[in-house]
Parts: C-alpha cells; sequence; structure tokens
C-alpha cells in the first residue's frame, strides 16, 4: 500500500513536484489507465489542501463519461461544450473558474463547490477526457495549480493505456 501525506508548509509549486513524484512512483510499471486514473484521483485528493471533489471524465461516443473519482456522487455525463468540464474538452485547454456561479452553463453536482478547474487529457494531438477538481473555496485555483495537473496529467498519459477507457 501506499500512503502519502505531504508536509503542509510546502509552496504550492513543491507541493505540486512532491505529487508529480509520488505518482511516477504509483504509476511505475503499471500501465492499466483506470487503475492509473483511480490512484491519481486519490492521490490529488489526499494532498491538496481545499478539495470536495476530483475525478476523471473519459471521451465515449461524443460525451464525457464519469471515470475513477473521490468525492460525492457525480454527473455521470456530460456533453461535449456543456458545463466547465466540456468546455475544456471542447476547447481542448484547461479552464479555471474563480466562481462557479458566474460561469454559463455549470453542471452542479455538489452544491458546495465554489471553484473548479479542469484540464483536457491531450496525448499527441488526441482528447481522451478530463481530470475535473472541485473546491468549497472560491478563488482556489490558478495557473500555477493548472501548470502542476497539466504535469501529472502529462505524467498520467505517458505511462497508462487508455484504450479500453476511451470510445
Amino acid at each position: 500500500m501506499h500512503n502519502y501525506k505531504p508536509s503542509s508548509n510546502l509552496s504550492k509549486a513543491a507541493l505540486y513536484a512532491e505529487l508529480l513524484s509520488q505518482c511516477r512512483a504509483v504509476f511505475a510499471g503499471e500501465p492499466d489507465g483506470l487503475a492509473n486514473a483511480a490512484n491519481l484521483t486519490a492521490l490529488i485528493y489526499d494532498a491538496l489542501p481545499n478539495l470536495n471533489w476530483a475525478g476523471f471524465y473519459f471521451l465515449r461516443d461524443k460525451e464525457l463519461v464519469l471515470g475513477p473519482f473521490q468525492g460525492k456522487v457525480a454527473c455521470v455525463r456530460i456533453a461535449l461544450g456543456r458545463g466547465v468540464c466540456g468546455t475544456a474538452a471542447a476547447r481542448q485547454e484547461t479552464v479555471v473558474v474563480a466562481d462557479v456561479h458566474e460561469f454559463p452553463g455549470h453542471i452542479a453536482c455538489d452544491s458546495a463547490s465554489e471553484s473548479e478547474i479542469v484540464v483536457p487529457l491531450l496525448h499527441e494531438g488526441r482528447l481522451y477526457g478530463v481530470l475535473d477538481l472541485d473546491s468549497p473555496h472560491r478563488e482556489r485555483f490558478d495557473a500555477e495549480d493548472a501548470q502542476g495537473l497539466k504535469a501529472l496529467v502529462e505524467a498520467f498519459l505517458s505511462c497508462s493505456d487508455l484504450s479500453r477507457l476511451v470510445g
């Protein structure tokens, strides 16, 4: 079993660097995309402060379908272009939302969510889905989070076989 709790006094950049190192150790020798996605959500949820949801949506038949996550029960299917997840997928770019109540078409799976960041899963020009994090605090996410999460996503995609998760 892998047990990880970062120091509480780390800078955000140092926290993401440590988390990336932990992810690489967990992914070492394991190509299964489902297993790696499950472990990545657990690591993120445990390591990053002020989250109430962390998880994946995978692209299947031109819509996003819920994958491994940590948090409350979530929406199962999201159309491309709808909500923060669908918008990030359609644009194929990270979307940071300081206040979800101001985002047109926000999908409120958890009424406690106040801010959100969604990072697309892009590998070799192909969209595989998105990584979605929610927080009960407004303005929780910033460019440093976007950069750190993108590095985690790249590590995940570089070693994970997602062929059975996307369609």
